[in-house]
Order: structure tokens, then C-alpha cells, then sequence
């Protein structure tokens, strides 16, 4: 159990290592072809394996005594509602839900949409989808009818599933409306749109075409689970693409299930009976990894909560919740905690919870500053963890492996690569770089269990994406370097390095800096165009609540800092103050539309972001600031 040996082993002897791994798995028949190279440099792990993921995420977890052991606890501060699911009513509701999806023509291979909120009935379309074999995708509700549509258009689903509406803490949103746009949009039609009807709004149903869940649902006969081939989709995960076109990306049933069987014993450090907190939506990987499939499948309690990490109702709610359902392990992105930081700078809102059953907290999503991380560990006396993954591998990449006797984190870095990743960094000519020399980050193939093989109806784009830049590594399209030791410093997206005068400087370095300020609750830097250097670094910065210091000062602040620290070749010298940033609902800065707008280019409102309205106020800060310079 020691990770340095772990490690070594999986690289020197993936198909060994991972034949062990999958020991821990409850088969319906055990692979014997632990690992299948394929000609294009693609490959299927546990080929000739049977297994049914609902089955290990609820049948199998009954089966061990965990029948009436809480399964998934639903907490909603926008409604005051909460309710627990044991391991058998979860299992007898998906059970339910699966048959209503037969009786509607839902058979294995099917596609699913489930547009919905964060409601239990959201994680149980999923299971219930996996337990016939139909192949889910989970859209985020709210997502614009355009995008809703390509979704439909690419994945042809047989079946919508949807809710009367989703809540924010001041509005409703209607689903309906939304849903019958995209289907006036698309050229492909579900036989039929199942809706939940919620009680803060009533959805008009289009006769024929519309079912109502409440209904249909409760009359269905419970279905078993069916047996399928580990190869065979799990779900769709459609992640922006450079074309407009989304990447449909695909995770097969076997190696998610011993990807994500590893990943919660052995990083997050998770036994049967603990209770973990996903905090992310179904829509997103983390939703389908750390909410759903991960923490059930592993016999712990999950969490799935509709809310937001401040204003509801303040910036306590987090630890509200550690301390009411004895939290033992959560993760969650930087930028929750920026938005708590921000509203309560000196964490007095945690002093009145008891966060004694908190073991450890992972962040990831974004780059994790020090500030926040100082922050957070100061705050709650546990370890915080930075560690880094992709909506194509499914699970971490890097990280402290919590599990593991041996492992060790370091501030400022995602940490070291998890068993069964080989990370490395090249230049742009494909040659590998040594240590502390910044470039490409890569991993070597074969990529381990869970991670994406192909692209949903595209596996030419899957090869062009990820493959071809470097032939025998998966290119991850993010920029970082490692040190002497093999720990991984991610710097951001490799469109993030911004070229000042020759230099190819890194904005998520200057990032880290300029949060360091005690007056910066969160920042993001930015190239715009210089007509003499090129690039110059411009720093938008969000200021904590009741900081009353001038912006002339903290400018003259922050260039002194990154002088000190980068070096003047940096030209660090402009910074203009916001509200905000526009963020997507995951809580990633959107530095690709901030780049636009400062350089005046024409910006289309992203089908991530969480309130459009912020490009207003951004654009006006940016027009002040340019007439300004």
C-alpha cells in the first residue's frame, strides 16, 4: 500500500497492476484479457469482462449488508427540502425508473438525455440508464436551447428526461420552454420527453410526445440489471470543442468501474460507511465520478446538494453541511472557496460548526492558488489537496493519493501522478523536457482504466485531439512543468501563455502572485495586445468584501510583487478592478471570453457561463480601462 511502489509497478506493468486492481470489482465475469492494444494507439482495457455498473453502485452494496445504510442524502437550501435514500429504496427506485424507461423502448444501446437539476431523480436516470444498458447523457439544465439541440442532433436519443424547472437562489428557471426550443432546433426527435414536475413550477405537456414522470414512473414493473460488456458505453460527456461542435466524450462501463474502485480507496482515501461530498452538478464529470458512480459504487454515503456555496443563504453553507451529515471527505473547486473567502475573509461563519468529522478536502477544476489554499487549511485545520483531472480521464491524474502510505503534497502543485499515469513535459517540437522546464504536459500511453478512447461518433476528432501531437503520449492540452521530485505544476491551458517581448510567460504564475495580495479575493490575468512587446499581462481583480484600498496602490503593489518574483521582462503594470468574472456554472473562470473582450473582439455568450449579464459589466470595465491607458 505504499505509493511509490504502486506507481512504479503500474507503469513498469500496467496490465498486471491493473489485473490486481480489478480484483476489487464484483464481475459477472472476471476479464482474462486484462489489456487489449489497438492499431491507432487506442485501447480497451478488460476486453472480454461482464459487469452492470447500477448493480455494483446498489444491488452489490445490498448484498454486502449495506441494504439499509444511507445511500445518498439530497439537500436543498433554495427549497428547505431534504430526504435520505437507504441502499435498497435507492436501488428500488432505479429499479422502478429503468422499467418505466423499457416500457417507453429504452433498450441497451439506447441514448438517454436527462436534462434536469440537482434533484435525486437525477442520479436515479442515470443509474437507471446503466441498468438497462441505455447510454446516458447528462446535459446541465439550463443549458441554451442551441446547445441543448446539438446535443440531441449528435447523441439521437430515444428518450428526454427533464423537470418543470431548476432553482437559483432568487429565481426559477423554467426547463420546459427550453427543452421544446431545442426540439423546434433539432432535426432529430425522442420518441418521447418525460418531465418531472416540480412544485415551484407547472410544465405544459404537448399531448403524445410528453409524459408526466409522477405518473408514469410509479406504475412501472422493476427491472434487473443487465449484464454488459466492460467496453460497452456508459455514459456520453459532451465537453466544449473548438469547432462549436461539441466532443461527445465516452467512458465504457469496466474501466470506469475499476478506475473509480481505485480512486476512491487510494486518492481520496474513502472506506464503506463514510459519507463523501461531490460538490459539482450531475452535468459535469465530477457529478458523474465523485456524486454518482464513484462514492456508490464504494459503499459510502454521497451527497448531492442543490445550492451554492454562498448566499444560501450566506457563506457558511458548506460548513453547515460538514457539520449535519459528518462529512468525512468532500471535494470541490478553488473558486467556491474564493467566493466564501470573499464574503467572510475571516472564516468567522466556520467557527460555528463543528468540522470534526472532515478528514481531508480536495480541490480541482481550475489552478488552486496559495492564498486560498493557506486559507482553507488555516481555516478548517485539515489537509487541503490540489489535484488535477479532465473530463477525458475520468478520475485524477495527479494527486495526493490519501489511501497510499507514502504520499506526499506539496503547496503550489497539483502534486505527483497517480498510479497508473505517466506524466511528462515536452517542447513543441515533441522532445521530452527535464525538470522545471515548462511546456506541454503529456501522459504516455496506455492511458490506465476510465479514461476516454474515443469521441462519440468521431473517432478521426478523438486522434486529431488528443493523439497526434505526440505520437505514443495523450496530449492534455494544458501547460505546466515538473520539478526535480516528479511533482506536477499545472500553469494553466497552453493558450493561456502569453508571449511578452520574446518571453513565454505563464498568466497562471502571475495569478498565483496577485492572489497572494491580502486584498484580492480572486483575479485573473490575461494577455492583450501591445504594438511594441507583442503581449502585455493585464490583471482583472475581484476585491474581498470591505477592502477599501485605492486601485493606484494596489497596482503599484502587485508590479512590485511580480517584479520581485518574475522578473520586470513580465511587464506587469495594469490591473483594473471588477465585481466579478464571468465564470462557467463549475466555477472556471472563463479566461478564453476575457481575452476577447479585451481585445475587442465579438464575443458570443458561452453555453457554460453562469450569468451572462457579467460580459456587460466586464466590457464597460474594459472600455473604462482602455480609454483610460
Amino acid at each position: 500500500m505504499n505509493y511509490q511502489h504502486y506507481h512504479e509497478r503500474s507503469i513498469a506493468d500496467p496490465a498486471g497492476f491493473w489485473a490486481e486492481q480489478a480484483q476489487a470489482v464484483r464481475w459477472f465475469r472476471q476479464p482474462t484479457e486484462i489489456l487489449r492494444a489497438l492499431a491507432d494507439g487506442t485501447h480497451q482495457w478488460f476486453a472480454d469482462g461482464r459487469l452492470n455498473s447500477c448493480y455494483l453502485a446498489l444491488d452489490h452494496q445490498i448484498e454486502q449488508g449495506r441494504g439499509e445504510q444511507t445511500a445518498l442524502i439530497h439537500d436543498s437550501p433554495v427549497t428547505g427540502g431534504k430526504a435520505r435514500y437507504s441502499y435498497r429504496e435507492l436501488r428500488d427506485e432505479v429499479a422502478r425508473l429503468a422499467g418505466a424507461l423499457r416500457e417507453l423502448g429504452v433498450e441497451k444501446g439506447d441514448r438517454v438525455i436527462i436534462y434536469m437539476p440537482m434533484v435525486p431523480q437525477a442520479a436515479m436516470a442515470m443509474l437507471a440508464c446503466a441498468r438497462i444498458g441505455a447510454v446516458h447523457s447528462v446535459v446541465f439544465g439550463g443549458f441554451a436551447p442551441h446547445e441543448l439541440a446539438l446535443r440531441i442532433d449528435d447523441a439521437r436519443p430515444k428518450l428526454l428526461l427533464t423537470a418543470s424547472c431548476g432553482l437559483e437562489f432568487d429565481r426559477v428557471i423554467e426547463y420546459k420552454p427550453l427543452v421544446d426550443k431545442a426540439l423546434e432546433l433539432a432535426s432529430h426527435q425522442p420518441g418521447h420527453v418525460l418531465v418531472l414536475q416540480r412544485p415551484q413550477a407547472s410544465a405544459a405537456l404537448l399531448p403524445g410526445r410528453d409524459l408526466d414522470w409522477q405518473a408514469r414512473v410509479p406504475l412501472a414493473a422493476p427491472v434487473e440489471p443487465v449484464p454488459l460488456d466492460s467496453g460497452d458505453p456508459l455514459y456520453i460527456m459532451y465537453t466544449s470543442g473548438t469547432t462549436g461542435k461539441p466532443k461527445g466524450v465516452v467512458r465504457d462501463n469496466g474501466g470506469n468501474a475499476v478506475a473509480l474502485s481505485f480512486a476512491m480507496r487510494h486518492v481520496y482515501a474513502m472506506r464503506a460507511g463514510d459519507v463523501w461530498w461531490g460538490i459539482s452538478d450531475v452535468g459535469w464529470v465530477v457529478g458523474h465520478s465523485l456524486i454518482v458512480y464513484g462514492p456508490l459504487m464504494n459503499g459510502c454515503t454521497s451527497i448531492l446538494y442543490e445550492g451554492k456555496p454562498v448566499r444560501t443563504p450566506d457563506a457558511g453553507a458548506y460548513w453547515r453541511v460538514i457539520e449535519e451529515y459528518g462529512v468525512n471527505g468532500l471535494f470541490c473547486a478553488p473558486t467556491a472557496i474564493r467566493a466564501m473567502r470573499k464574503e467572510d475573509p475571516s472564516g468567522e461563519l466556520s467557527g460555528r460548526h463543528d468540522l470534526g468529522s472532515l478528514r481531508h478536502l480536495f480541490l480541482a477544476g481550475e489552478k488552486l492558488d496559495s492564498s486560498t489554499h493557506r486559507w482553507l487549511e488555516e481555516l478548517t485545520g485539515k489537509p487541503v489537496h490540489d489535484h488535477w483531472w479532465q473530463t477525458e480521464t475520468g478520475w485524477p491524474v495527479t494527486a495526493p493519493c490519501a489511501g497510499l502510505e507514502g504520499h506526499t503534497a506539496r503547496h503550489g502543485s497539483s502534486n505527483r501522478p497517480v498510479p497508473g499515469y505517466r506524466v511528462q513535459v515536452m517542447d513543441e517540437q515533441g522532445h521530452l523536457l527535464g525538470a522545471n522546464r515548462q511546456g506541454s504536459i503529456v501522459i504516455a500511453l496506455p492511458l490506465p482504466p476510465g479514461c476516454a478512447q474515443t469521441l462519440w461518433n468521431d473517432h478521426e476528432r478523438y486522434l486529431r485531439s488528443y493523439l497526434s501531437s505526440y505520437p505514443g503520449y495523450y496530449h492534455t492540452g494544458d501547460g505546466g512543468y515538473l520539478d526535480d521530485e516528479g511533482f506536477v505544476y499545472i500553469m494553466g491551458r497552453t493558450d493561456d501563455v502569453i508571449n511578452v517581448a520574446g518571453h513565454r510567460l505563464s498568466t497562471g504564475e502571475m495569478e498565483d502572485l496577485v492572489a497572494r495580495h491580502p486584498a484580492v479575493a480572486e483575479c485573473a490575468v490575461i494577455g492583450i495586445p501591445d504594438a511594441i512587446k507583442g503581449q502585455v499581462p493585464l490583471g482583472l481583480i475581484v476585491l474581498k468584501d470591505g477592502s477599501r484600498i485605492r486601485e493606484e496602490q494596489l497596482q503599484r503593489e502587485l508590479t512590485a510583487s511580480i517584479r520581485e518574483q518574475i522578473g520586470a521582462l513580465a511587464c506587469f503594470q495594469r490591473i483594473a478592478t471588477v465585481k466579478r468574472l464571468p465564470k462557467t456554472r463549475s466555477g472556471k473562470i472563463l479566461r478564453a471570453v476575457l481575452r476577447k473582450i479585451a481585445n475587442g473582439e465579438e464575443v458570443a455568450t458561452p453555453m457554460t457561463i453562469d450569468d451572462p449579464a457579467i460580459l456587460g459589466e466586464i466590457g464597460a470595465a474594459l472600455a473604462l480601462y482602455t480609454r483610460a491607458s
